[in-house]
């Protein structure tokens, strides 16, 4: 690339782009996985696991079309990280599926958004990444917002057992080592959309894996012929899991991985917003209140 293009289009303004957008499409999970588990009583671990299968066969699909099948083949040679990135990605699903079942969506939204924090004391261990105070007010304001925002403010949903805040935090280390091997991929050179593709791929193989034990094989086929309900699980992979992860491990290539990890917290208003306009969801001015603590957290961080 020429000094013209990259005076142009800096490294780190692309960065922000990619996470913000895959942030975007991220905000719509919540939504499609409500309805599935209202409207369709879909188990969780089983719609992790089809949610990752189709995730992962659309993008090998789409590698081959376009002609990136060589990139998808060579990364054999890292057979071990791609396993292990799938092992995380699908540890982390799994955690944060049963955090909601122990906890409620709130409480266990907020621990789960306890990620940037610690993805950013392993990445200043890890890879040399600075932390320094902007960075620190950046998350604690966005702590704070996510608290907010969920409505976990409420004392009343604190009344939890400590194995539902245990699990809740493992989701938050779940998601901040996520955030890491994303980091070390693009540190080993991995392209990043096969990168996605072999970790959605492991992640399923786990998934199905961690639902042997827990009897849940024999609900692999729950949606049975509702074509409504595994169209709506076609489109939760597609766009938020494709465009929501693809996006978030692309940013990761121009940003460190506490910065993309703290632009990740935009999904909780982004989140309301969407089920304000399809769900009718009112937001409180708490929860307003809240998303703009993350703004400035955001904000903090691309000025810093």
């Amino acid at each position: 690339m020429s000094t013209q293009q990259t005076a142009a289009h800096p490294p780190s303004a692309r960065g922000y782009l990619f996470a913000l957008a895959g942030t975007a499409f991220w905000s719509s999970t919540g939504v499609l996985i409500r309805y599935l588990s209202t409207e369709h009583a879909l188990p969780s671990l089983v719609l992790a696991f089809w949610r990752d299968l189709f995730a992962a066969t659309t993008m090998a699909l789409g590698l081959f079309l376009f002609g990136r099948r060589r990139a998808l083949w060579d990364h054999r040679r890292h057979l071990r990280f791609l396993l292990a990135y799938g092992f995380v990605l699908a540890a982390f699903n799994a955690l944060w599926t049963t955090s909601v079942a122990l906890n409620g969506a709130a409480v266990g939204t907020v621990l789960a958004y306890s990620a940037p924090a610690f993805t950013a004391l392993a990445g200043w261990r890890l890879f040399g990444e600075r932390v320094g105070p902007v960075k620190i007010v950046a998350l604690v304001l966005s702590i704070l917002g996510c608290v907010a925002v969920s409505g976990a403010y409420d004392p009343a949903a604190w009344a939890i057992a400590p194995l539902g805040i245990a699990v809740g935090l493992l989701s938050g280390l779940g998601f901040s080592a996520y955030s890491l091997m994303g980091k070390a991929s693009s540190r080993r050179g991995l392209e990043a959309w096969s990168v996605t593709c072999w970790g959605f791929a492991f992640a399923a193989v786990f998934l199905l894996l961690f639902q042997v034990p827990l009897g849940q094989i024999n609900d692999l086929f729950w949606l049975g012929t509702s074509l409504h309900g595994w169209s709506v699980l076609l489109l939760l992979a597609l766009v938020p899991t494709i465009g929501g992860y693809g996006l978030y491990t692309v940013s990761m290539k121009y940003l460190p991985a506490g910065t993309a990890n703290l632009i990740s917290t935009l999904e909780p208003p982004m989140t309301a917003l969407i089920a304000y306009l399809l769900l009718q969801e009112q937001m409180t001015g708490v929860q307003i209140v809240g998303g703009l603590l993350i703004l400035t957290g955001v904000v903090l961080v691309r000025v810093g």
